[in-house]
């Protein structure tokens, strides 16, 4: 009979009351792990919920309590481009913020967002989550400033919003250590010999972790007495095409040079690509050091060199910046964060350099 039930109905709490012998408010409050309900009770009522298949509907609890238990995420992207054409540092971000949002119980919400008439960020109004996160592509400014204009709306509402790389830097919640990735990639690069030393960015980009990086590296190499020259990129399409251009700038150029470092790894396979394709070798002639520290990064030949931010602890600064409003303890720290909190980051030592 009991089969019968399963195959053609629903399991309600009711059910479960009958099954137990019970209230239906008894069955709410022993699921629910409410104190005034014994112990025996409570296994009398876990023993007929696990007998009859019956499982707690968490969203819907969460809700009933004024949560959704849920964080949204936005990844921005460049207008009429395709998933498969999203940074995949962002990707390998999002893979971050996901782990700490379980950690916490909460599910995650993602959204691929570009077009300037289709952008939306009003989840946490809407009650279909907690709190937002942003992040995605500098290059699409009118997003950027759509999702700016969310957060200061937000701030009147105590609605939860925290971005990452924004090119707004009111914005930025969490980031790179970006100077001490770019000096460590100067050390690395000096210490395995390289004496003619040329960085590949730009100090003028809407990205400003990128212009972060340029300084430090050139102030880096600068202090230690070694020459650095800057070789700004060029608008393209893909941060791998700019990686192109800029190495055959690098070519004519800088014939000397024997140590690059590419301000993202994205870049930096396409500097490889071209250095390659050019008759270089790396790292026999030109060292190569890279930042971002993507999986990809291990599969090139020879495997890159880069400087690895922590996202992990990113993912977790990230979720910890908008998931403070579950309880009243929470919300006081979240109100004492910082506005910018810095990632660690570590030279990751592979073949390149």
């Amino acid at each position: 009979m009991m089969d019968d039930l399963r195959k053609n109905a629903r399991i309600t709490s009711f059910d479960v009351a009958e099954r137990a012998g019970v209230s239906q408010s008894t069955v709410s409050r022993a699921l629910s792990g409410s104190g005034v309900i014994s112990d025996a009770t409570r296994q009398k009522v876990m023993n007929a919920a696990s007998e009859m298949g019956y499982f707690v509907d968490e969203r819907a609890a969460r809700l009933r309590r004024g949560h959704t238990g849920t964080l949204a995420v936005v990844v921005i992207c460049m207008p009429g481009g395709r998933a498969r054409d999203v940074n995949p540092f962002s990707y390998a971000l999002l893979g971050g913020i996901c782990a700490a949002a379980a950690d916490l119980g909460l599910e995650v919400l993602v959204s691929l967002q570009a077009e300037e008439d289709k952008l939306f960020g009003h989840y946490v109004e809407r009650g279909q989550a907690e709190g937002l996160i942003v992040i995605g592509t500098t290059a699409n400014r009118p997003a950027w400033e759509y999702f700016r204009d969310i957060g200061v709306s937000a701030e009147a509402t105590g609605a939860p919003v925290a971005y990452w790389g924004s090119p707004l830097g009111d914005l930025d919640r969490v980031l790179s250590d970006n100077d001490v990735g770019a000096r460590a990639a100067a050390d690395h690069l000096i210490e395995k010999g390289a004496k003619r030393l040329v960085c590949i960015g730009s100090k003028g980009t809407p990205q400003r972790q990128f212009a972060e990086r340029v300084e430090a590296f050139l102030a880096q190499a600068h202090s230690r007495g070694v020459e650095a020259d800057l070789i700004e990129i060029e608008p393209a399409d893909a941060r791998r095409d700019q990686g192109r251009l800029a190495a055959h700038k690098l070519l004519e150029q800088h014939p000397e040079c024997d140590g690059v470092f590419a301000v993202c790894d994205a870049l930096a396979f396409g500097v490889l690509e071209t250095l390659q394709a050019a008759g270089k070798t790396v790292p026999g002639d030109i060292r190569l050091v890279g930042f971002d520290g993507i999986p990809a990064s291990e599969m090139t030949t020879p495997a890159l060199t880069t400087i690895e931010p922590d996202l992990d602890m990113a993912g977790r600064m990230l979720v910890e910046a908008v998931a403070g409003v579950v309880t009243a303890e929470e919300t006081k720290s979240q109100k004492a964060r910082p506005k910018e909190q810095r990632v660690p980051v570590k030279l990751i030592e592979r073949a390149s350099a």
